[in-house]
């Protein structure tokens, strides 16, 4: 097979097709051949970019964070005050229906390959990392100008609420609460942790 000329372009390819072969069909039965089926490609084709599956599906964590943290860095910097924030910072970490479910029950499927490998293990926590900075920052400037009355350090308040909207989302993607409870919930921990 000839090599194409933008290979930046067939990787791009290669990775879509691969994150609708894991919504589809999740990650543990996502085959080789699912992919190469997505992207109307040959499984030969697909290794020729990508020989380790592994490293294609570390590409689809990779991208649909950084869609994840931009989506959520956008909503808090159209936000007019600290607390409309740090409810932009809540609401945009949801997985209400359309996008956001999606790139959330993407990422949550990708969990495994986190595990089993540094490089992506590396980008979860970088992922993480890059949430509970979001929060921080909205928590500091929250204080700083009044608004906010902390109630513990800014960094561990970050933390919890990341991981409070981490164990939330499973409950939305499992079906045990909707979105819109969720919400609810996490805006009232919002609301302890600053005294507002």
């Amino acid at each position: 097979m000839p090599r194409p000329r933008n290979q930046t372009a067939r990787r791009a390819q290669l990775v879509r097709a691969a994150a609708q072969a894991v919504l589809d069909r999740g990650v543990t039965n996502a085959r080789l051949r699912d992919i190469a089926a997505q992207a109307g490609l040959t499984p030969a084709s697909v290794l020729y970019y990508y020989p380790d599956i592994n490293d294609l599906l570390v590409a689809v964590f990779e991208q649909g964070t950084e869609t994840y943290v931009l989506r959520r860095r956008e909503a808090v910097a159209a936000a007019p005050t600290a607390w409309a924030g740090l409810a932009a910072c809540v609401t945009s970490g949801i997985p209400f229906p359309g996008e956001a479910e999606t790139t959330s029950r993407l990422l949550f499927e990708l969990l495994p390959v986190t595990f089993r490998g540094e490089t992506a293990g590396a980008r979860q926590r970088a992922f993480v990392a890059q949430q509970t900075d979001l929060y921080r920052q909205v928590l500091d400037a929250g204080a700083e100008s009044g608004e906010f009355r902390l109630q513990a350090p800014s960094e561990f308040l970050a933390r919890a609420i990341v991981a409070l909207e981490d164990g939330y989302c499973i409950d939305i993607l499992s079906g045990a609460a909707t979105a819109e409870q969720v919400e609810e919930r996490l805006l009232c921990h919002a609301r302890l942790m600053t005294g507002v």
